[in-house]
């Protein structure tokens, strides 16, 4: 016999996870501790954001940034494809509600430095990215 309503019962609740995490100590390249809520999500930004999409097996095909590509690409083309590609990468994570506020400094050659804010479930995060053009 085929269940009608699947293998879930039908009055399950879906039961939010904490985000409690370990601390990265990334200047002295090290882990010590915990955090949890807003500094778990600050640590979520910089590991997803530091992370090629598609080079690793251990993480998700929705894990991480493309940006190898965008070596020997226009400026022009560049930043609106960061504002895209950031959101996307960071959207994946529940707990991040939205992207916004980007700006890009060109100043140095073959690097475009992008500050944004990183609207979170518990407040909003400044985050930034360097690519190589």
């Amino acid at each position: 016999m085929i269940p009608q309503n699947g293998f879930l019962p039908e009055d399950f609740e879906i039961e939010e996870q904490p985000s409690l995490t370990y601390r990265m100590q990334i200047a002295q390249s090290f882990i010590i501790g915990t955090v949890d809520e807003l500094e778990a999500v600050a640590q979520a930004i910089y590991k997803i954001l530091n992370t090629e999409r598609y080079q690793y097996v251990i993480y998700s095909w929705d894990y991480g940034i493309e940006t190898l590509d965008l070596y020997g690409e226009p400026v022009t083309y560049v930043c609106p494809e960061l504002v895209r590609r950031i959101k996307e990468a960071l959207t994946q994570d529940s707990r991040i509600l939205d992207v916004s506020a980007f700006s890009f400094d060109t100043s140095q050659k073959s690097k475009i430095h992008t500050t944004f804010l990183v609207n979170t479930i518990y407040g909003d995060v400044e985050a930034e990215r360097v690519v190589t053009i």
